[in-house]
């Protein structure tokens, strides 16, 4: 058994070998961390940029934050079209009556109001020096020590290597499958000495340490060494089993698909339907009520919560998680003994 064993293991080895999955690994962790700490990480992300029209210069500029200063009604318009900056315009009068906010709404009706409520807090204080009877900074309770360039590391590393597994974890053990049965590896298989069990594992075992090996390097290159020693332990347990629900869940759906063609319309509706309503939940402030009861939700913000050092995930959740992984490691084997026997074998172990 153990031969046998490593027999499969070095075969599904070479395979992932020729089809260059440790390559394309390798390349989108490049891409993916030069993105991070060239791109993302540089990108202007203060809060809503503040654009002033002031043409009866009300502004006290000795103690107002950085705002951005235009000419005219129609460069106010023009900065604000981006749908993310907050205009003022005070060209109407000397009260705060007279302020106009101007704005070019989100589409998010959440985000359009904490615009607005950060406009009007922005003329108020350091336009008119209106006190607004709001809580002073220092006797606010701040929950949480990370800097703003810290947390959207979390945050982005979080989701791409979500991404990583959920859709990439899902296409390639599936990919080294249809190439098995396009060289008949099931047919031979049917004859050999070797169980459906083993023949499984082996794959699921090589696609899990890559991706357990992808998500550490992942996290040290964009977080930090330190940083990502901290959080290894739980962002790896959730990596692995997610790791092991998709690559099941791809096998499975190879085993059961005929061909590649239709394997692909499913990949992607999980791409598609299934993957992006997490995502818009998790980063734009989309209130849906039924996400609560998505699982690729609750997987999504599992892993978030174990990047940011977050506790409070209770065992039903990891129970759920194994019995699922169980489920789809049975129902796999039962799935791969029913296709060989199909391809002309005979091995029912």
């Amino acid at each position: 058994m153990g031969r046998g064993f490593g027999a499969l293991l070095r075969k599904d080895f070479k395979l992932m070998l020729s089809g260059k999955f440790f390559l394309l690994a390798a390349g989108s962790l490049l891409v993916y961390s030069f993105y991070i700490n060239m791109v993302y990480v540089r990108l202007n992300q203060e809060i809503y940029p503040v654009i002033v029209y002031d043409p009866l210069e009300l502004q006290n500029k000795g103690q107002q934050p950085p705002a951005i200063m235009v000419e005219s009604q129609e460069e106010l318009q023009a900065k604000c079209a981006d749908a993310y900056a907050v205009g003022i315009d005070l060209s109407a009068g000397m009260t705060v009556k007279d302020a106009k906010i101007y704005m070019v709404s989100s589409g998010i009706e959440q985000l359009d109001a904490l615009r607005s409520a950060y406009a009007q807090l922005y003329y108020q204080q350091n336009i008119f020096q209106t006190d607004t009877g709001t809580v002073s900074y220092d006797s606010t309770n701040i929950v949480g020590d990370f800097t703003k360039e810290a947390k959207n590391r979390r945050e982005i590393t979080c989701e791409v290597l979500f991404f990583e597994l959920t859709a990439v974890g899902f296409l390639g053990l599936a990919a080294v499958l249809f190439r098995e049965k396009q060289m008949g590896v099931l047919r031979v298989h049917g004859i050999v000495p070797v169980s459906c069990a083993a023949f499984l594992s082996s794959k699921l075992l090589l696609f899990f340490i890559s991706d357990l090996l992808f998500a550490v390097v992942l996290t040290m290159v964009n977080i930090g060494v330190i940083e990502g020693m901290i959080v290894l332990p739980t962002v790896l347990l959730q990596a692995g089993l997610l790791s092991l629900i998709m690559a099941l869940l791809g096998f499975l759906l190879a085993v059961c698909l005929p061909n590649f063609r239709q394997f692909s319309l499913l990949y992607l509706v999980l791409a598609v339907f299934i993957t992006t309503p997490v995502f818009l939940v998790g980063q734009t402030g989309i209130s849906w009520g039924w996400i609560i009861y998505h699982p690729m939700y609750q997987l999504f913000i599992t892993m978030k919560k174990a990047y940011f050092g977050e506790r409070g995930v209770g065992l039903g959740y990891y129970c759920v998680c194994v019995a699922v992984i169980a489920g789809l490691f049975l129902f796999g084997i039962w799935a791969l003994r029913r296709e060989v026997a199909k391809s002309g074998g005979t091995n029912n172990s």
